[in-house]
């Protein structure tokens, strides 16, 4: 069936949930292709989304500890991983910070720290003192002593350890990896109240300043949707980035026509007054005519990404008052470059492991 008839016969909720969570997505999140062809059964023969994603999750929990009986921890962790990907997608049919969404995410973080608790490990969770709560992340250890960290940021919806798949990337090249969920996302907002009102900059200063103390090195930015502005912000005013990469972001923020965005957008400052979430956006705008990138910067565009035009990203671009900047295009790229995954995340790990691993005075790789 096409999308167009597999949208006709789903209720328009699910509908819209595919619409935001496309099959790339889903992979590009870690779920298992068998579970994203199950997902998509459920819902239509009328499953609600967050139910059939959930039931899913448990599932692969059943699974994982299975094998962790069986003493087959690879096959253990790998389970409990598919389970993380499958609770995430679930509470993302939820914009607004309910119990449940509350709920389902506890289940994500729950099944991450199963992962990481699967021996040898090389993930442990973070959580870092700011604005009277903490700041949660996941700190994801290469094999061998790495050659420099990058702290991965997230957008509206998806945080954390939704991109350990991005951390796969970069470990297997000797970087260490951050999965930061700051301010307004994940379980710094949902447990600890922290919203997208506090200096955004700063807060993610924290991880890098984190990065830096318990990994050494040098450190670098990696953002996603509107998790790049953060991104580059960061990279603006925290002097010891040393690279960052902005992939299918706003330098302008605002709101769009669409009800998901902006009930995601709400939830993230903690009001539904649009008034205010202008005003907030207005306030976390990148003006290259104010804010200055000195590092290395990449920026990814996709040319079918029905959100962020190159527009929206070309003061990224303008803002660079160093020589080594970069524009990745892909053509046929959706939002964030989901439908090209594994060439993402190739690229841009091996664009970081390039800069975090010069010597002071060596000049930058080609690109």
């Amino acid at each position: 069936m096409t999308d167009t008839v597999i949208d006709a016969a789903l209720s328009a909720e699910n509908a819209a949930h595919r619409r935001a969570m496309p099959a790339t997505r889903l992979l590009d999140g870690g779920m298992l292709y068998a579970d994203v062809v199950l997902l998509e059964q459920a819902i239509l023969a009328g499953d609600h989304w967050d139910v059939a994603a959930e039931r899913l999750g448990e599932h692969r929990l059943e699974l994982a500890e299975c094998a962790l009986g069986s003493g087959h921890a690879v096959t253990a962790r790998q389970q409990f991983r598919a389970a993380a990907a499958a609770f995430v997608f679930a509470q993302m049919a939820i914009n607004s910070d309910t119990d449940r969404k509350r709920e389902l995410y506890d289940r994500f973080g729950a099944a991450v720290a199963a992962a990481a608790a699967v021996v040898p490990s090389s993930i442990r969770k973070v959580e870092l003192p700011f604005a009277g709560g903490s700041l949660v992340g996941w700190h994801v250890q290469p094999t061998g002593t790495p050659v420099g960290t990058v702290v991965v940021f997230g957008g509206q919806s998806g945080w954390g350890a939704t991109y350990l798949r991005y951390a796969d990337a970069l470990a297997e090249r000797g970087v260490a990896t951050i999965l930061a969920e700051g301010p307004g996302q994940g379980e710094t907002r949902l447990r600890h109240g922290i919203y997208l009102d506090v200096d955004v900059a700063d807060a993610y200063g924290h991880f890098v300043r984190y990065a830096t103390e318990q990994a050494g090195g040098p450190v670098g930015v990696w953002g996603n949707s509107v998790g790049g502005l953060f991104a580059a912000l960061t990279a603006a005013r925290t002097p010891a980035v040393r690279a960052c990469c902005v992939n299918g972001s706003f330098a302008a923020p605002r709101l769009l026509p669409f009800r998901t965005f902006t009930e995601q957008a709400a939830a993230m400052l903690g009001t539904t007054d649009e008034a205010a979430i202008t005003a907030n956006f207005a306030r976390l705008r990148f003006d290259p005519g104010k804010e200055s990138i000195r590092c290395p910067l990449l920026v990814l565009h996709g040319g079918a990404d029905p959100l962020v035009t190159m527009e929206d990203q070309q003061p990224f671009l303008d803002g660079v008052t160093g020589g080594d900047v970069a524009l990745r295009v892909w053509d046929d790229g959706e939002h964030t470059l989901y439908n090209h995954a594994d060439e993402r995340n190739d690229v841009v790990a091996d664009w970081f492991a390039d800069r975090l691993s010069l010597s002071e005075g060596n000049t930058h790789h080609a690109f």
